[in-house]
């Protein structure tokens, strides 16, 4: 199970944005490779505008990482549901991404700069 997912420091300086809205901007996040899917960037919640995010009742398992709670994103102009997700308590494979936040790809832009 160890070898299924990697998780190490994302290079450079990453951002997300949605709705108009830049969320945060991070040269800590972290990058986790899960089998054959795309790396997903994981956000420190420090360095995230909190205030954006909304958690909604949305849960996920995942039989590596544990359970995901959900939330939306709230900016002046949209509301976009079940935006992104975290791992509050990641099971042990995964625990560097205890207190950071990941973004769906079709409902907020992450991009490194």
């Amino acid at each position: 199970m160890g070898d299924h997912i990697s998780i190490r420091p994302a290079a450079g300086k990453w951002v997300v944005r949605a709705g108009g809205a830049v969320l945060g901007e991070s040269a800590r996040a972290l990058e986790l490779t899960e089998g054959d899917y795309p790396p997903v960037i994981y956000f420190p919640r420090e360095d995230l505008a909190m205030a954006f995010l909304e958690e909604t009742d949305t849960v996920a398992a995942c039989p590596f990482k544990g359970t995901a709670k959900h939330y939306d994103i709230h900016t002046k102009s949209v509301v976009i549901k079940n935006a992104a997700w975290t791992y509050e308590a990641p099971n042990d494979v995964a625990a560097a991404i205890k207190d950071h936040i990941a973004f769906y790809a079709q409902k907020a832009a992450v991009e490194q700069l």
